[in-house]
């Protein structure tokens, strides 16, 4: 218990911050003081409720429950499952017996990692514990629309085409060229200066007319100007302004001057303008007769002359009739239930489904894919051909077999990219001349009694020793990379000399023969030698995106240069044949016919480098493609996680320097052999393990470079490939030996001249391991005469002084050669840091005793690793820290020690933007293993403690701040051991109270408070680092729903907001509800709050009594909570919780409202999309839960519905056009109040009770807002409105805000049951019931359908605020009724923009315009029948009192 040594007062201290009674701080960090709990204004605090309490007290009630979904977390909803690892190979890659092989616990832990299936696990309903945007539904938006028509639109269609709604121009009526005057009214009317400019006069689809002008005629363009005639009061002449000019006069005394061209068009124009004038007169006195006739309608209406069908049936005695009355209001409602859509499918956020943010699917590791190229050769011919051997009915062909080696340079970072491909394309025919016409290749066949041929990997060998086909793969494609083609010929001579006959062929037949004789002597005596002779390249890439140069070939032969042959030659080479004018290469005719192609997809039959087959891969199948090894650039962006086993050595002779030699006589054509040997003793032989080249074996036990004829400081460029074995020891060398090769040509070619073919003029070596690790620097060697048994011995110049082998040296010892060796391996690292960690590590475990501080010293040593060598083998060397953390020691330092290792790789991985392959290693590899110590703890024991003790140094601020910036990671560790630890130990199916020691939820409590401080205080200091850990955190405590006691859960969650204030600054409140969104997101969120009923204390049911009996006669249920009360917020913690903070949220700032508010509406939308809760019932108990949003509403009721929003409901005149009915509204000027305690009357309940209310007549507007809002802004109104803005600087909502809690209302509204919804209204008061309807005639408003027009005008409107386009003056029309439509129309920009889906470019479509206008049509309808039902259900449960008791004339209440 050394880790748990916590003081036990922590846990009252916690309590006591939340009560205000502690004194002392919780940390000591520097400046921080106890002064953080005191110095804020604290919310009020409710406890939670015991969760798993109540579940046990409660559970005959939960299992009775019908609707127990709602109430109870599912079975089973946590599992491990082991997914088979995903290979690309048939196989595995890694050996059958590699485990037991290995010796080094690294090489132990690389293969257990590459050969272990992945571990998961998997929460059952985790694709709902997102936001809405990540639900598992098929589709948020409905497939398909309904298309509603609106009499609004009907115009709109008839007069113009779809177009035009982009370009908001309808019917033109007159167009052509007039001059109009400037508006400038500083200058005198004699002076304006006129501008020619061309002139629509058009009429809308509301009747009213318009006059734009355009630069010229094309009208597409963005217009200068327009007036809108409605504005216009007469039209006269004014000749002495300018010849054929006019004026429009205005209604506010302001006129536009025009002038025509001609009289003729004066005149016509005139004549026009007026026929418009006398239609905008003549309807203007038709409205107001119309106005004042339906005001004495309303009246007439309003005193019982029009009474709806059913309040008449209601006073009618007969029962058929009433029954009848009954059937047809239910038929009606059934009718308005077909088709409904959700309300949240047409909003804005579903709408656009941005997933910005949303972190994509974590993946398993896998083999990086990188851009890959087909390579296929077809043919090598030169222009000496003949008939060779048997062929002689066949085509002409080389007369001497060439050989082909492939590899990729790239100029630009001066380097060799891949591996070498061979290819052998010679014919049968000329492959004989190499074993002679009697004999054959051992290895083509298994000739009678011989052994079975060799398998490797599941393929005959006899497969892969023609391949002709490659792939390719380059990480960095650029269009300086090429692909080098090296040709080589059996040793024959000079490079010159052995060109000429294919430079200098005069006469073709007789050089082929001539070529083909000597060609036949040379390959039967030394065929195994091979010679440098040509060489070719061509482009592969055309540009960086990796797009292949399909038509590009190869440039001609270029004869090689024996002094030119190394790499860095090459490269040279390769940047001069970009530049022709510089070279000066000698050119060898021939032709070489390979392709390059893209890799197919289902391209099957192909192996890995080491001769795997990948799938598909058919048995037997011959035509084989081969991958060719990258040499992938050493930068860490390239790095990935290895995933496969691979062992590959490649060594580089580069150079010998032997002509100061004096040792041998004969030095001059020399062959350097290479063997791969476990032993330096006499009896030891070279492995079969170096990888042959085609026609050989395809593992043999040595390789030769090529020969550079008559050269004593020969260059090399031959690459070796070796598969090293599982294990290495210090016996591991590579030997070289070099011999004379004899070039005389002997025409008898007897038995004695054949043995002296080669002669051994020298032997080197150099060992794999150094210190445990293999080499792969350039190195320079010594070279001796003989070989003694124990050379290794010798590698230094102090083991050479000393030793008593008797050994020659060549030259005094020099190193002469040059050797490099490049690794490609999976299992070795040449990082000393990581080696001596696992190698201390794998002493301690052998039970070596351990000095005190060394293993904190290998820790630290860490931090200095390769982050390459950290990110290749990041699975192994995590793992490995975790086993230390709980296994190897028991000193204090080393979990701490540790831990800082973990977050020096978990920061770097962030910084190099690799952090993607934490998280597979969290959810793929990360499998806590059970510590083999004794009273050990387990990691999430552990590192929580580790956290806590990091979090309280106050010295080390940086590793503090990279804990808090990258805590997601440990949280995400500590969630996967605690869930790995219930589920194996079978500590799952204990209650929750028992699964983990009271000792981890001290420390876990503990990791809570030392977390709050650098959060609430120092926010402003590490505003990345807090923001990511109090994220992190949520996500920590919202999985820990899952797997541990809930209340103990619901009691961090509530010490953490007590942290917050309602006086914090904006950052911490987008902190504070960013934590509630990632809490309240949880897959079993419902389940969390238990909507259920909760009975009343027994003191609360003895006050309740008395009302209890005046409501004895409704169906009211006394356990409805639907307030924010205390009880509420501890029955249904996070709902009562997010409300509260809602609450206090929206008399704050905007952009605190805007987070509040979003964060309620994106769960409710979640809730109305969950598809396990689509039951009308569930979705009724789920809107039960939020009625208290509904008295949240009730209080914000006057910056909800503000007196414009009401004038412009109730005082639209009945014969207002459809236009002036959807845009129908003026300037939102001042709110007025919404006491409705003017002329008021009684609404009587059905059980004879009444509520004060106003006049029925119209909308529940304050008597006195008849005129327009600011004739009702003056007096006792503006007091109050002053008052308010005193009161709250933040008062006024906008927009989005109001629709965006309209439409949760709206939700709660249609989702709740109609007998919830009843008990409801009984149990508000009156006023508040009035309110509940006037938040109904509010969502009519700011939901109406306002056209298609309308919809393209705020587009273009929006354009040109936020793309800078210069609107030009317009006319603004007087303030008459259809002019005030127009101004309303401007107005109400915002409101429609914060519903707009379009995407905001200049080129806005039709279709775009459509879509938003059916989404706008569709939120209407859907909000009217919402409105309309609970309208329909509100009359059906309350009546006026002007009913008789004796079945008298009733009056039902007139809301709308």
């Amino acid at each position: 218990m050394g880790l748990y040594a916590f003081n036990c007062s922590e846990k009252l201290q916690t309590v006591n911050i939340r009560r205000g009674t502690c004194g002392h701080s919780v940390l000591s960090l520097g400046s921080m003081k106890t002064q953080w709990i005191w110095n804020k204004e604290k919310t009020k605090i409710v406890e939670p409720l015991d969760y798993e309490n109540v579940i046990a007290q409660r559970k005959t009630q939960i299992y009775s429950d019908p609707l127990r979904d709602l109430l109870m977390f599912p079975m089973e909803d946590i599992s491990i499952s082991v997914i088979n690892r995903q290979r690309r190979t048939v196989q595995s890659t890694v050996p059958e017996d590699a485990e037991e092989r290995a010796q080094s616990l690294f090489v132990k832990e690389c293969i257990k990692t590459y050969s272990t299936d992945w571990h998961v696990v998997n929460y059952k309903y985790e694709d709902f514990s997102g936001d809405f945007r990540m639900l598992p539904c098929k589709s948020l938006r409905p497939e398909k629309i309904p298309n509603h028509v609106f009499e609004i639109d009907e115009d709109c269609e008839k007069d113009e085409d779809s177009s035009s709604l982009c370009s908001q121009k309808g019917g033109v009526i007159r167009q052509g060229w007039l001059h109009k005057a400037n508006v400038n009214s500083t200058i005198t009317v004699t002076m304006k200066v006129f501008k020619r400019r061309y002139f629509y006069l058009t009429q809308l689809p509301d009747g009213s007319y318009i006059l734009n002008s355009y630069k010229d005629e094309k009208n597409s363009k963005e217009s200068k100007g327009c007036i809108y005639l409605d504005a216009c009061i007469d039209v006269v002449q004014c000749p002495k302004m300018r010849r054929h000019a006019f004026e429009l006069k205005m209604l506010d005394k302001y006129s536009h001057y025009l002038a025509a061209e001609t009289e003729q068009e004066m005149e016509e124009w005139l004549i026009t303008l007026k026929k418009i004038i006398q239609i905008n007169t003549d309807s203007l006195v038709q409205e107001k007769k119309e106005t004042v006739e339906t005001a004495q309608d309303d009246e007439t209406s309003s005193q019982g002359k029009a009474e709806n069908i059913m309040a008449s049936l209601e006073r009618s005695m007969h029962p058929e009739l009433m029954k009848y009355g009954r059937e047809t209001e239910q038929l009606n409602k059934l009718s308005r239930g077909d088709g409904r859509q959700n309300l949240f499918s047409f909003d804005s956020e579903v709408q656009r489904l941005d997933f910005s943010g949303i972190e994509p699917d974590i993946k398993p590791f896998e083999e990086k894919c990188n851009k890959r190229f087909q390579v296929n050769c077809h043919d090598l011919t030169f222009n000496v051909l003949g008939q060779v051997g048997d062929n002689a009915k066949g085509p002409p062909t080389n007369v001497e077999p060439f050989f082909i080696s492939l590899a990729l340079f790239d100029i630009k970072n001066n380097c060799k990219i891949s591996a070498d491909f061979h290819i052998d394309l010679n014919p049968p025919s000329v492959r004989e001349m190499l074993w002679g016409a009697s004999t054959q290749p051992a290895s083509d066949g298994n000739a009678k009694g011989s052994s079975p041929e060799s398998v490797i990997h599941g393929i005959a060998e006899s497969h892969l020793r023609y391949i002709k086909q490659g792939i390719f793969s380059v990480t960095n494609p650029h269009p300086e990379i090429f692909l080098v083609a090296r040709i080589e010929k059996v040793l024959q001579g000079n490079i010159t000399h052995c060109a000429e006959p294919y430079i200098k062929n005069s006469d073709p037949t007789k050089t082929a023969q001539k070529v083909y004789r000597t060609a036949k002597q040379v390959c039967s005596r030394l065929g195994q030698y091979r010679m440098p002779f040509a060489w070719a390249a061509r482009p592969i890439f055309k540009d960086t995106q990796g797009s292949l140069d399909l038509d590009g070939r190869f440039s001609p032969f270029y004869k090689q240069d024996s002094s030119k042959l190394s790499n860095e030659d090459i490269l040279k080479l390769l940047s001069e044949y970009k530049k022709p004018e510089k070279t000066k290469l000698q050119i060898i005719p021939g032709q070489l016919n390979i392709t390059v192609e893209c890799v197919p997809v289902d391209l099957s039959n192909c192996i890995t480098s080491s001769y795997v087959p990948l799938k598909p891969f058919e048995k037997n199948c011959q035509n084989i493609t081969v991958e060719v090894e990258e040499f992938v650039p050493e930068m860490t962006k390239y790095c990935y996680p290895f995933t496969i086993y691979r062992n590959h050595l490649y060594v580089y002779p580069l150079q010998l320097k032997y002509d100061s030699q004096k040792t041998f006589a004969k030095a001059r054509n020399i062959a350097v052999c290479m063997e791969f040997r476990d032993s330096d003793e006499s009896d030891g032989g070279p492995l079969k393990c170096i990888y042959g080249k085609p026609a050989g074996s395809v593992f043999t036990t040595n390789a030769y470079a090529v020969v550079s004829h008559h050269n004593q400081n020969p260059e090399f460029y031959d690459e070796v490939k070796i598969e090293l074995p599982i294990h290495l020891h210090q016996k591991h060398h590579v030997l070289f030996t070099f011999y004379h090769v004899s070039c005389e040509i002997s025409t008898k070619g007897t038995t004695k001249k054949q043995d002296t073919v080669e002669t051994p003029v020298g032997f080197a070596w150099f060992p794999l391991l150094k210190d445990g690790r293999i080499i792969t620097f350039e190195q320079q060697l010594p070279v001796s005469a003989n070989l003694p048994p124990g050379y290794l011995n010798l590698n230094d110049g102090e083991s050479r002084r000393q030793s008593n082998v008797d050994i020659k040296w060549v030259d005094g010892a020099k190193p002469l050669l040059k050797i490099k060796s490049h690794l490609e391996s999976t299992i070795y690292t040449q990082d000393l840091h990581v080696h001596k960690f696992f190698h201390h590590c794998q002493l301690v475990q052998s039970g070596w005793k351990e000095v005190p501080g060394e293993l904190i010293k290998y820790l630290k040593c860490l931090h200095a690793m390769e982050i390459q060598v950290m990110i290749q083998f990041l699975p192994v060397i995590l793992m490995q820290l975790f086993r230390v953390l709980t296994n190897m020691t028991p000193e204090d330092d080393v979990p701490i020690n540790c831990t800082m290792v973990l977050l020096h790789i978990v920061s770097k991985c962030h910084e190099e933007g690799l952090d993607s392959y934490l998280r597979s290693f969290i959810k793929y590899s990360f499998r806590p293993e059970k510590p083999s110590a004794p009273q050990a703890q387990l990691i999430h024991e552990t590192l929580a403690t580790t956290m806590i003790a990091i979090l309280k140094q106050s010295a080390d601020f940086l590793a503090i701040n990279k804990l808090l910036k990258y805590s997601w990671f440990f949280f995400e560790i500590i969630v996967k051991s605690m869930a790995t630890y219930l589920l194996e130990e079978n500590k799952i199916k204990l209650p929750r109270g028992q699964r983990f020691p009271e000792a981890y939820h001290h420390v876990l409590h503990s990791l809570l408070l030392a977390i709050i401080p650098h959060v609430t205080i120092r926010y402003a200091e590490i505003p990345d680092e807090s923001r990511n850990v109090n994220y992190s955190l949520a996500s920590f405590l919202k999985r820990c729903f899952t797997l541990m006691d809930r209340g103990f859960v619901f009691n961090l969650i509530n010490d953490y907001i007590s942290g917050f204030s309602p006086k914090d600054p904006k950052v911490l409140a987008e902190y504070k509800f960013e934590f509630l969104q990632t809490i309240c997101n949880h897959e079993h969120y419902i389940p969390l709050n238990l909507p259920m009923a909760f009975a009343k204390p027994k003191l609360q049911r003895v006050q309740d009594f008395f009302s209890f009996a005046v409501d004895r006669l409704t169906s009211v249920d006394s356990n409805l909570e639907y307030s924010l009360s205390d009880e509420y917020c501890k029955h249904h913690f996070l709902v009562g919780l997010l409300l509260r903070e809602t609450s206090i949220a929206l008399q704050d700032n905007y952009e605190i409202r805007y987070t509040a508010i979003s964060v309620i509406k994106n769960l409710l939308i979640k809730h109305a999309f969950d598809t396990r809760y689509q039951h009308k019932n569930q979705q009724a108990k789920i809107a039960q839960l939020y009625l208290p949003f509904v008295g949240l509403l009730l209080e914000n009721i006057q910056r909800l519905a503000g007196r414009d929003t009401l004038y412009s409901c109730a005082a639209m005149p009945n014969s207002a056009s459809r236009d002036e009915f959807a845009c129908g509204f003026t300037s939102p000027t001042n709110r007025g109040s919404l006491s409705a305690d003017k002329d008021t009357a009684y609404v009587s309940f059905q059980n004879g009770h009444g509520i004060k209310r106003e006049d029925s007549r119209g909308s529940l507007v304050p008597e006195g807002m008849t005129g327009f809002p600011d004739q009702g802004s003056t007096g006792e109104n503006t007091r109050q409105s002053s008052t308010r803005s005193s009161i709250s600087q933040y008062n006024r909502l906008d927009q989005y805000e109001i629709r965006s809690l309209l439409m949760c209302y709206l939700y709660i509204v249609k989702m709740i049951s109609e007998d919830t919804l009843l008990t409801y209204w009984n149990k508000v008061s009156p006023q508040e019931l009035i309110n509940i309807l006037i938040l109904l005639e509010v969502c009519l408003f700011h939901f109406r359908y306002t056209g298609k027009r309308n919809i393209a005008r705020v587009h273009d409107a929006w354009l040109s605020r936020h793309f800078g386009v210069d609107r030009k003056s317009q006319t603004m029309p007087a303030l008459r009724n259809r002019s005030g439509v127009m101004q309303a129309r401007l107005q109400h920009l915002s409101s429609l923009e914060s519903s707009f889906t379009l995407n905001h470019s200049s080129a806005t479509t039709e279709a775009d315009i459509f879509h938003q206008a059916l989404l706008e049509g569709n939120t209407a309808t859907e909000v009217s029948l919402t409105v309309l039902d609970t309208i329909s259900f509100f009359t059906q449960c309350f009546k006026l009192p002007g009913a008789s008791e004796e079945g008298g004339p009733t009056r039902r209440t007139r809301i709308w």
